[in-house]
């Protein structure tokens, strides 16, 4: 018999209701005047919180961190899956990515990375019809007393701030 207070199959879901908002509100598949990396791409660097952009593909902080320094790596393009993808556009994809993974080790000293895809609204993507890829940093113990128990997620800075620091410790 469980004695953990939230019943015994508390360790068989992971639950995040918090982005219940943003799945009612915000997700779903977006035309070209409604997708938030499309948005992104046509305003200053700050208010679409863009750390770098380059020819065929940009790196963006994620609205919704899983941990900080969670960025994507999105296609200018407003194109939907991996396969859709021009060799130029995966190419760039790829070295976003790598230059990502070696910006975050330098500025927060990350451990790790999950790099995910989720393709297709069934998939798990919010946003099902512009082409992103998860950046996530993980350090050792990165997961403490906070989510287990008080079921809430502490991240040390602010998304803002974080994206400063990373823009400007860029470089290709």
């Amino acid at each position: 018999m469980s004695t953990d207070p939230r019943g015994p199959h508390a360790w068989d879901r992971l639950w995040a209701p918090h982005r219940k908002q943003y799945l009612v509100e915000e997700a779903g598949n977006f035309d070209l005047d409604s997708c938030p990396f499309c948005i992104a791409q046509n305003v200053d660097d700050v208010t679409g919180l863009v750390v770098v952009r380059a020819e065929h593909a940009f790196a963006v902080m994620n609205k919704y961190p899983y941990n900080s320094g969670h960025l994507l790596v999105c296609t200018n393009r407003h194109v939907a899956t991996f396969d859709e993808l021009t060799p130029d556009e995966m190419r760039e994809v790829g070295e976003l990515t790598a230059q990502a993974m070696r910006t975050l080790r330098l500025v927060s000293n990350a451990q790790g990375f999950n790099i995910g895809l989720n393709q297709g609204s069934v998939a798990g993507a919010g946003v099902a019809d512009h082409f992103h890829q998860h950046i996530v940093p993980r350090w050792s113990h990165d997961i403490n007393f906070m989510p287990i128990v008080g079921g809430t997620k502490v991240l040390p800075e602010l998304i803002e701030q974080t994206r400063e620091m990373l823009s400007e410790s860029w470089s290709d």
